[in-house]
This record gives structure tokens, C-alpha cells and sequence, in this order.
């Protein structure tokens, strides 16, 4: 079986491109992380989800990977530009609370969800606050050039730049949607590479630079650490569609000023698109929004979620639903089921032996019919990682009947798991079974009613039956007769 050639939609392009690395064997990988203010929505998983499956699909093809995150516990203001507050120092103020520690929690929760999800972790977890003194290097090599200074800080004059905004497909100044005004900017579109601290403030988070005491901007950040950890040019920068407009156009900018040249840093530009939930509740200022936590209180696996994101490509919108999301839990139970029931016939010292293989020598020792499941699979991740069309090509090879089968189902799930990241071989029933925080009833004491019930119904004794599948439903149990997975009961 020959690899197809890895194909991904570069953004700067509007185009697909052949993956073709900037060193031969290796893959560089920068993503946008999250600004550690506040608990991450899942709107803001998705982007994570799809930059793991990405960094796997790159492992998959044969590539050394380093992948870069970073985490922004500085200079990010409020409104994504330049006027407003910084997102941190606001919420410590807020909460009167220390923006050090601020930061700490919500980073800590942040890999929380990331090790819910089963997102691998990356080679290095870039913090911004640990780079000031580079980004003030950084700046003060470009300043010269392609920067002006006003009395809020130090600005970066965007028409020294080549085609600024060809990201965004800005054409005018007035293109892009969040540009407030600053006095004295020389352009709409110059952004702030380092903000002063107004005269008679203190901020918690605040350094000493040529340009005054203060901080630095937000896009400064992302050009010094994919400088500094993955060199210029690196491979491929990922992030949400949102940072498109302006975040992106202004690292690429950035870039260009640091190399003296048309370089954007990245060779691919990839971006995920929305998540999109119609009661607003995606939105951290709708006070319950929909975090990760909210998903597992309601009784529902993180990995049901990374599911449904698995379900959609990338760069469509997807909507969520609570009816979207049981149905992707439904599909994660019965691949579930089928693997978990596989890995169980194998023997024991051959299951030892395939697990402690690469997978990927493995292929020779697939049926036919599975071989070929797995090149339809292989031709859907090289397709722009079409993880839908993935998914219905391992349900294929997971699918097979008969005793002949049961390695190749468990090389299929060893070798595509490795890409979907949904933990198969490991996953079992009983770690699906998440219990609702609104649940009035213990699991044991469950399964003990249903014990009741089964010897009830054994006995025809069907009052005594019904009373007991009564009682468990006004304690919110669903008791599932002649469910097809034989999942017996749901909370």
C-alpha cells in the first residue's frame, strides 16, 4: 500500500497544497492557544482538537513532529485589537485576585480539557510572559524600520509591509471587522507592538522597555515563539477562523518586518472554523456557557465530543446540539463495543506482541478487505484530513464478521485510532458511563434494581417488574430494553 500524498488547504492561498516540509523528514507545527483569563469554551476546543488530528496525521505520514502551543497570559485586550482592557489583569481585578495565580488556574484547566479530549501533548508549551525580554529584542529590531511611537506605546506601521492583510483578503482599511481607533495612528490597520502603562497606573503584569514601562502586544508574542522554537520558516500555523482577520495578518506582517523579506513565517496557514450554538451560549460574557465540565455534569464522555468534532471537516461550521452530541456518543459506544469485544477474543500474547509494535509494520498482517478499508482511510486524512470520511472507512474495517477478522480489527483500530484519537483500545463501557451531577441514584445501587427487575421478569412477575423500571425512571434512570448495544441503562 502506497501513501497518498498529504494535501492541506493553505488559508494564505485559498488553495490545497502538497505538504512539502521546510526540512526533509521533519514537520514544524504552530497553534494559537488560549488566553488564560477564563475557562475554555468548547467552541475553543474545537481548534485544539483539529490541530491534534493534524499533528497525528503528520506522525501517521512517517514525519519527526515538533508542535508548539502557546499559552497567552499577557496582552491580550479585551476587544482582539487595541483599545480596551487586558483580558487577565481585568478579571484579577475582578476577582481581586492575584493575575499570576489568575493565570495559573486557568491554564491548569485548559490541560485539563486537553487531556480530557485525548489531545497529545505538544513538544513544548510556549507561556508569553516567559518571552518578554526576546519580544523586546524582536521589536527593537524592527522598530526602526516599520514602527512609530505614540503616547500609548509603540506602533507598527503596516504599509511598510507587502501586501499586508492578504490573509484576511483585506483590501481597505476599513476591511476588517474589530480596527478600533487610537489617536495618532498613522493607519486604521497599525497595531500596538508594545502598549505603555498609562502615566498613574500600575499594572500587575508590567516590564521595562525602550518605549516606557509596559507590556507587549498580543501578535508580538506568536512571532518571537515560532521564531525561537520552530525558526522562520516553519512549516504550518494553525488557529480558529477568527484569528484570520486580524491576529494572523499582524504575526505575518511581523515576520516579514523580522526577515527583511515576503516570508510569512509559515508556509501553510490552517484554520478551523466556528462552532456554532444558537442559544448563545458559546459566549463567555452568557455567564453558563458551554464548557467541557458542563458536557461531563450532564453525564455526557469529553470523547463524545471530540466525536461530533471528528464528524465535521474542519473548515465547515458545526453546530452544536445536545441531540448532535448523544448521537455522537451513540457512535462512539458501538465502536466501543465492537473493539472492545475484538481485543477480548485475540489471545492474550498476541495482543501483548501487537500493541508493543508500530503499527504501521503491522499492515502487511491486514485481510484484503481490511487493507483496502484502510486506504480509503488513508485517502480521506490526505485529503485535507476529511475526518468524516475517515471515520466511515474505519467503521469499515471494524465492521468485518467472523473469527478471520478479529486481529485485523484490532491492527485497523491500532493503526486508524492513532489518527481519530479516540482512545478505542483503551476505552471501555463502564468508563462511558459518566454519572449526571444531578443524578439521585448510585451506579451500584442501579444495577442492583436491574438485578431485581431481571429476576422479576423471569419469573413473569411483571407488576413487580414495571414497578421497579418505574422507580428507577423518577430517579432518572433510562432503563434500555432491547437496546442494540446492550447498554442496559442510561442516566
Amino acid at each position: 500500500m502506497t501513501q497518498a500524498p498529504l494535501r492541506l488547504f493553505n488559508s494564505l492561498t485559498r488553495s490545497l497544497e502538497t505538504f512539502t516540509p521546510v526540512h526533509a523528514g521533519e514537520a514544524r507545527v504552530y497553534t494559537c492557544g488560549p488566553t488564560v483569563y477564563n475557562y475554555p469554551h468548547i467552541g475553543n476546543m474545537r481548534a485544539y482538537v483539529f490541530a491534534d488530528v493534524l499533528g497525528r496525521t503528520l506522525s501517521w505520514k512517517g514525519y519527526k513532529l515538533t508542535h508548539v502551543i502557546n499559552i497567552t497570559d499577557v496582552g491580550h485586550l479585551t476587544d482582539d485589537a487595541d483599545s480596551g482592557e487586558d483580558k487577565l489583569e481585568k478579571m484579577a481585578a475582578e476577582k481581586a485576585q492575584d493575575i499570576w495565580d489568575i493565570a495559573r488556574h486557568y491554564t491548569q484547566a485548559y490541560w485539563d480539557d486537553v487531556k480530557a479530549l485525548n489531545i497529545r501533548q505538544p513538544a513544548h508549551w510556549s507561556i508569553a510572559t516567559d518571552y518578554v525580554p526576546q519580544m523586546i529584542e524582536f521589536a527593537k529590531s524592527i522598530a526602526e524600520e516599520h514602527c512609530y511611537e505614540l503616547e500609548s506605546g509603540l506602533y507598527f506601521d503596516t504599509s511598510t509591509v507587502k501586501d499586508y492583510g492578504r490573509l484576511a483578503r483585506a483590501v481597505t482599511e476599513d476591511g476588517e471587522g474589530r480596527i478600533d481607533t487610537v489617536e495618532g495612528k498613522r493607519h486604521a490597520a497599525d497595531f500596538a507592538i508594545w502598549r505603555k502603562t498609562p502615566a498613574g497606573e500600575k499594572r500587575q503584569m508590567e516590564w521595562d522597555s525602550p518605549w516606557g514601562r509596559g507590556a507587549p502586544g498580543w501578535h508580538l508574542e506568536c512571532s518571537v515563539m515560532g521564531e525561537k522554537l520552530l525558526g522562520f520558516p516553519f512549516d504550518i500555523h494553525t488557529g480558529g477562523i477568527d484569528h484570520r482577520e486580524i491576529h494572523h495578518p499582524n504575526e505575518i506582517a511581523q515576520n516579514q518586518a523580522f526577515c527583511h523579506s515576503d516570508v510569512s513565517g509559515a508556509n501553510i496557514w490552517m484554520h478551523n472554523n466556528f462552532l456554532v450554538e444558537r442559544t448563545g451560549k458559546m459566549s463567555k460574557s452568557s455567564g453558563e456557557f458551554l464548557r467541557l465540565q458542563l458536557l461531563i455534569d450532564k453525564g455526557y464522555h469529553p470523547l463524545a465530543y471530540r466525536m461530533m468534532c471528528l464528524q465535521a471537516h474542519y473548515r465547515s461550521e458545526l453546530e452544536f446540539s445536545w441531540e448532535g452530541l448523544q448521537a455522537a456518543f451513540v457512535r462512539l459506544k458501538r465502536m466501543v463495543m465492537i473493539v472492545g469485544g475484538s481485543k477480548f477474543k485475540v489471545e492474550p500474547s498476541v495482543l501483548k506482541e501487537l500493541l508493543s509494535r508500530d503499527p504501521l509494520v503491522l499492515r502487511d498482517r491486514l485481510e484484503q478487505v481490511s487493507l483496502r478499508a484502510l486506504e480509503k482511510f488513508e485517502g480521506a486524512v490526505s485529503d485535507d484530513l476529511n475526518t468524516a470520511e475517515a471515520l466511515v472507512a474505519f467503521e469499515e474495517a471494524i465492521g468485518l464478521k467472523g473469527a478471520a477478522f478479529i486481529d485485523s480489527i484490532v491492527i485497523s483500530t491500532l493503526l486508524m485510532d492513532s489518527v481519530l484519537g479516540l482512545n478505542l483500545l483503551n476505552l471501555s463501557r463502564a468508563d462511558l458511563r459518566i454519572r449526571p451531577k444531578s443524578a439521585a441514584i448510585t451506579e451500584p445501587e442501579i444495577e442492583a434494581a436491574l438485578e431485581r427487575r431481571k429476576e422479576a421478569r423471569a419469573a413473569k412477575d411483571f407488576a413487580t417488574s414495571d414497578a421497579i423500571r418505574d422507580e428507577l425512571t423518577a430517579k432518572g434512570v433510562e432503563v434500555m430494553d432491547g437496546d442494540p448495544l446492550g447498554w442496559d441503562w442510561k442516566l
